[in-house]
């Protein structure tokens, strides 16, 4: 047999996973090992929890006791530098499984009576709102133990945008990363990415077409928090490309109060049939806006930058126009006229390169800003896959970003420059008309000397005549 079917010797294999045990095991054995390996890695994902740069320990499968029972948390992170120590328990599950909050306070009542600091969940749940731990838990167990959570969307991107944009020093503990990344993109990891709406998904849009959703609806809250879930699941696959963090953006009343950001977006849900969130990328002009109309079953991107502050309307449409050359014409641009309420100008893309004039109505008023959104049928199935809704979302924020946003600078006033010395012109010099001491501008007229004034030729003024 050829080599191209040979199978290369990889330091976590995929095969022998017999089932949801065997491979949660192995994804938290895998896992703990490279962190304690790869030492930057494991700084970039400890460090936010308070643990300190030290020497790390990892440990699999630690037994303890609470009262009479015996429990036995997952793994256990231990950190060291000099006489501090700071410890982590860690719970994992994988595929579709789900923590559970029975087992999550016998861990923090061993947490807290061992002296340790933190509890550490890992699962495919993604919270709505980062900080924001998926189960929920008696908040009195909280007092002295800190309850953190990494979904495996997050650890993935972490470990990529380590090795492949931050960089590791040592080339065989870039390799060791390299094999954990390669583990968890493989489908029997149990490392899955976002691929569920919900159960009440369906329910709700039927609803919201239909004009029945109200806010008191038990199943609305899911929903929302899902499409949150969503936002965040796309800010993380984003920043793994980019090699950056891209983050869900919330205020932060929201981030105190999660339930201000699920009001937030109820009350959009049953008033215009919509939910809306963004994403911020760094160094871009303005966060991506990120809207599902569910009754007009549209996904829309869009983002506002603003306009320049000198030149006319039409200089103003043309510098935007110049940044838009990869952008499809389908594109929609709207003109918004300064100190003026309500919508302004819109056109397509396509129709504004034939005539920038269409987003010009009054040349003589200033032109404010410009909102630029790019939209597409939204897909209704739940799951992933052609037709879903996850992937409808995912393939417009990886469309607008690569075709607009990355291309769009804000304007900036060019520096004043420096005026140029007056050139005065060059005059030639009058010839002059006196060799005297004390010449004059202008030639004065010639004296004639008269017969007997003790000369026979004529002398010019102010010339010495010694026969005077």
């Amino acid at each position: 047999m050829s080599e191209e079917s040979w199978h290369q010797a990889r330091l976590i294999p995929t095969s022998g996973i017999s089932g949801a045990e065997e491979q949660e095991r192995r994804a938290t054995s895998a896992y703990l090992a490279v962190l304690g390996a790869v030492k930057e890695f494991a700084r970039a994902v400890l460090t936010p929890l308070g643990a300190p740069a030290g020497t790390i320990e990892t440990y699999v499968e630690v037994p303890f006791v609470v009262g009479e029972k015996k429990v036995i948390p997952d793994g256990l992170i231990r950190v060291r530098r000099g006489n501090r120590s700071w410890t982590a328990l860690v719970e994992v599950k994988t595929g579709r499984n789900e923590l559970q909050t029975e087992q999550l306070e016998n861990y923090l009542d061993v947490a807290r009576d061992q002296g340790f600091d933190a509890l550490i969940t890992i699962s495919n749940e993604i919270p709505a709102i980062a900080g924001q731990h998926p189960t929920k838990v008696d908040k009195r167990k909280l007092r002295k133990v800190e309850l953190h959570h990494w979904s495996w969307t997050y650890l993935l991107s972490a470990a990529v945008m380590q090795k492949e944009h931050r960089g590791i020093s040592d080339p065989e503990q870039a390799w060791i990363l390299g094999e954990l990344i390669r583990y968890l993109e493989h489908p029997r990891s149990g490392a899955m990415e976002m691929e569920d709406m919900g159960s009440n998904w369906v329910t709700v849009r039927q609803a919201v077409t239909e004009g029945t959703l109200r806010a008191t609806d038990k199943s609305a809250p899911e929903v929302a928090a899902r499409f949150d879930a969503l936002l965040r699941y796309a800010s993380l696959r984003l920043g793994r490309q980019l090699g950056t963090e891209v983050v869900h953006v919330v205020t932060r009343k929201e981030l105190a109060e999660p339930s201000l950001r699920t009001q937030s977006l109820l009350t959009g849900l049953v008033s215009t049939g919509s939910l809306s969130g963004a994403i911020r990328i760094p160094n871009t002009v303005a966060p991506i806006t990120v809207t599902a109309d569910l009754r007009a079953g549209r996904i829309t991107c869009h983002l506002d930058v603003d306009a320049p502050k000198e030149g006319r309307a039409t200089t103003r449409v043309n510098w935007l126009l110049r940044q838009l050359k990869s952008a499809p014409d389908g594109v929609r641009i709207e003109a918004f006229i300064a100190n003026a309420r309500g919508d302004g100008a819109a056109e397509l893309l396509g129709a504004v390169r034939q005539e920038p004039g269409a987003l010009i109505h009054d040349p003589k008023k200033e032109l404010r800003s410009f909102r630029i959104a790019m939209s597409v049928p939204m897909g209704a199935k739940r799951g992933r896959g052609r037709g879903s809704f996850i992937d409808s979302v995912l393939d417009l924020v990886d469309s607008f970003y690569g075709d607009v946003v990355q291309f769009l600078k804000p304007w900036a006033a060019a520096p004043p420059r420096m005026r140029e010395p007056e050139v005065v012109p060059h005059e030639e010099p009058v010839a002059l008309a006196s060799t005297a001491i004390s010449s004059q501008d202008g030639a004065e007229p010639v004296a004639q000397v008269g017969p007997g004034e003790g000369s026979s030729s004529p002398s010019r003024t102010g010339e010495y005549n010694p026969g005077r």
